[in-house]
């Protein structure tokens, strides 16, 4: 008993002192490689020289999609935020994609009407069959995207008005794929959970995403508060359902294709923490078994 003891202990030692190894290492990236993050922003040409924002009339369309699932606490705060972007209303394209079966429904379905009648291009799309669950609501959503661009949020976040704007930007380099911003905290102190959370997630878009991209090696959209270019998303095989973590799976497909990925820590997009226990517990079973699908498939 005491030998079987000993080796659990040494195998967490190992695997904790890999872990902390690992982390140090990508602290040492981001000093290493400090001044290329630092100059992500504003995007500059092929000579490093900053490029002057777009105009009004050269700014491209952009489609925002909002998967949606029985949000009906939250879904018309997702969807008048949006409609607030700094961004041209006549390029702004908000697209509703609701597979919830409750009350949700009637609630987002007033609230796109009410933008159209104040002049917002806005569309309500609801799917009776959730073949594919969020990736099957996405990819269905394309099929009516006016927007080359596609933005996408789930319903707990609520973006900057900077968003939509300082990401096209990005897009003038035809290599891009997708932009990611960085990830906030609404409630980042409602409790001892969510401070855990925060912390966590803190250390994965203020290390890990910035040493991965300032070292260039590849890393993922986040599954929202971020914006692909749709060719990008069709190139590497569209939206797929065979993984919890369709995000995921799709950012190395579209890396590997050839894209370029682009993170910005400066351009934030805040979000509410789950603040009980199950539901945490649902989210990371969801992103740890979504992930090991994804190495597998790879």
């Amino acid at each position: 008993m005491t030998l079987v003891l000993c080796v659990m202990y040494f195998v967490v030692l190992a695997v904790l002192s890999a872990y902390g190894l690992h982390r140090f290492h990508l602290v040492m990236l981001v000093r290493r490689n400090r001044e290329r993050i630092a100059a992500v922003a504003p995007p500059r040409d092929a000579d490093g020289q900053p490029l002057a924002p777009l105009p009004d009339d050269e700014l491209p369309m952009v489609t925002i999609q909002l998967p949606i699932f029985n949000e009906s606490t939250v879904v018309e705060r997702l969807i008048e935020t949006v409609s607030e972007m700094d961004y041209p209303r006549d390029k702004l394209h908000i697209q509703v994609l609701d597979d919830s079966t409750d009350e949700t429904r009637r609630i987002a379905a007033d609230k796109v009407a009410e933008l159209r009648d104040r002049g917002y291009l806005a569309d309500y799309v609801h799917r009776v069959d959730r073949t594919g669950y969020k990736a099957g609501a996405l990819d269905n959503g394309l099929d009516t995207a006016k927007g080359d661009l596609i933005g996408i949020f789930d319903a707990d976040f609520l973006p900057r008005p900077d968003f939509a704007r300082a990401l096209v930007e990005h897009f003038r380099d035809p290599k891009v794929g997708m932009v990611q911003a960085r990830w906030a905290h609404l409630n980042r102190d409602a409790s001892l959970l969510t401070k855990v959370q925060a912390l966590m997630l803190d250390g994965h878009h203020m290390v890990e995403n910035r040493a991965r991209y300032g070292a260039g090696l590849l890393f993922n959209f986040s599954g929202t508060g971020g914006m692909w270019r749709r060719q990008a998303i069709a190139d590497a095989g569209g939206w797929q359902h065979d993984t919890l973590t369709e995000d995921l799976d799709l950012s190395y497909r579209a890396q590997l294709a050839g894209w370029t990925f682009i993170y910005r820590p400066d351009v934030v997009s805040p979000a509410e923490l789950p603040e009980d226990i199950s539901a945490l517990r649902a989210q990371q079973y969801r992103w740890a078994k979504g992930t090991v699908q994804t190495a597998r498939k790879l």
